[in-house]
């Protein structure tokens, strides 16, 4: 009888798909590239949410954040509500040994999330202070140990990219859905240094698993969380916000180079694993999973994804994503572009000017076939009228089979967001020309604007 795989699952902070692998010419990602060449590539792997906390809470218990109610950041005072159960604790119930290393966003207290050990994050959560930890744990692997669940956070690539190097700032190749200015080009060159630095890392983690006894029994998975933290990418509900990096390597159907290009949401990440590893499903999963696609057997792909914003109470997004198409409702009015702190105190935000500030449409729709970047609203177009309509009742009829508070009305805010918020804007308020546009409500932000 073959024994169930090890699982070393690695994910990292803002990268969207931002590798060589995916196409991403001027980002030196060596060992990421050569783990999609000997593994499986997922081409159209998509988040839930474009912020850290719900895509990961969603990808760790396999519900959508306004089914398993982590619809904001825990720095913001959300918190994954206790019932919620995680991929760590079905996988413990399962006989896997479970271990988290490095950082974790989804949860207040990370004892919560079910690992039998658990990292302490004064030990630090940057890959240079995680790798050695997770080195030391495959060295002392034997065959014959039982299963194992690791999960590695690292810290990068998130900002502030302060520290890496501007090397290749002349070079680069900038994304068309960005304004090509020198300020975001020095942004971009450090964002690729510390994509450079990231891969290092992963690297010297796929090196000490070759060289354990438990190599051949290892299925290794790299993922991140959201896009990247650039304008029309992360807080966006377009595709440089929700297409994510998705590689396996491993043993039998986790092997060989191939490419995936059938819609994967990473809310199917959890009953993939469970099937995987021979673990109960628990019930109310909004994912599903994709194991017989990987093994090449009959199944039935996702007709369509679906994501959405919550993590600003004037921000609020839903949107369902086809091969095609894609159709967002903006139910909060407010400027086209949502800025998180991050970005707004950027280089590129610096050079971008504030066109951005147009207040958005109700309504978004997007023939991705002829324009990928989605530069060009289709919505209210007399063409494409059929299209827009079924997509409108598509995403209804989602929303309202996962009972989508939003339906309601306001979604309810946690207690300590405002405070929290108000702190943040007003540090935000001292460093950037461009304050608090962001996060301003709808009648607030028609009084700005007029």
């Amino acid at each position: 009888m073959t024994p169930r795989p090890n699982i070393l699952l690695v994910i990292v902070h803002d990268l969207g798909t931002h590798l060589g692998c995916y196409g991403h010419r001027s980002v030196e990602s060596p060992n990421l590239d050569r783990m999609a060449a000997q593994g499986v590539r997922f081409e159209n792997h998509f988040s839930t949410a474009a912020f850290c906390s719900p895509s990961r809470g969603s990808m760790f218990t396999g519900k959508h954040p306004h089914v398993n109610g982590l619809m904001g950041l825990t720095n913001l005072d959300w918190d994954l509500p206790e019932v919620q159960t995680t991929i760590a604790q079905t996988l413990g119930a399962a006989g896997y040994e479970t271990r988290l290393f490095g950082l974790q966003h989804e949860i207040k207290d990370a004892l919560r999330l079910g690992f039998q050990h658990t990292w302490d994050r004064s030990d630090g959560v940057m890959a240079e202070q995680v790798v050695p930890a997770v080195r030391d744990f495959l060295d002392r692997r034997k065959r014959g140990d039982g299963p194992f669940y690791a999960r590695v956070g690292f810290f990068e690539v998130h900002r502030p990219y302060h520290g890496y190097e501007p090397r290749n700032a002349d070079t680069l190749d900038v994304p068309p859905f960005l304004k090509d200015t020198p300020g975001c080009r020095e942004d971009l060159a450090r964002f690729h240094d510390c994509i450079r630095i990231m891969d290092a890392a992963v690297g010297e983690l796929l090196a000490a698993l070759g060289a354990s006894d438990v190599a051949d029994n290892t299925v290794v998975i790299f993922t991140t969380d959201h896009g990247i933290a650039f304008p029309r990418a992360k807080a966006t509900l377009y595709d440089p916000g929700i297409r994510t990096t998705l590689l396996m390597r491993g043993p039998g159907e986790f092997s060989g180079g191939r490419t995936i290009r059938e819609l994967i949401s990473n809310v199917d990440l959890f009953p993939t694993l469970a099937e995987l590893c021979g673990a109960e499903t628990p019930d109310g999963l909004t994912g599903r999973s994709f194991l017989s696609l990987l093994r090449g057997e009959d199944c039935e792909p996702n007709r369509a994804v679906f994501a959405g914003t919550n993590t600003s109470a004037a921000d609020i997004k839903r949107c369902i994503r086809t091969q095609r198409y894609k159709y967002i409702r903006n139910c909060t009015e407010g400027p086209l572009l949502f800025l998180p702190t991050d970005i707004e105190t950027s280089t590129t935000r610096r050079d971008m000017g504030n066109d951005h500030l147009a207040p958005r449409p109700p309504v978004e729709m997007y023939d991705l076939e002829n324009d990928p970047n989605e530069m060009h609203n289709l919505a209210g177009e007399r063409t494409h009228a059929e299209v827009e309509e079924r997509l409108s009742a598509e995403l209804y009829a989602f929303q309202k089979a996962t009972d989508d508070p939003v339906l309601r009305g306001p979604i309810a805010r946690p207690p300590g967001e405002a405070e929290i918020v108000n702190r943040i804007y007003g540090q935000l308020d001292e460093r950037s020309p461009y304050p608090r546009r962001g996060l301003l409500s709808g009648p607030e932000w028609k009084q700005r604007m007029t």
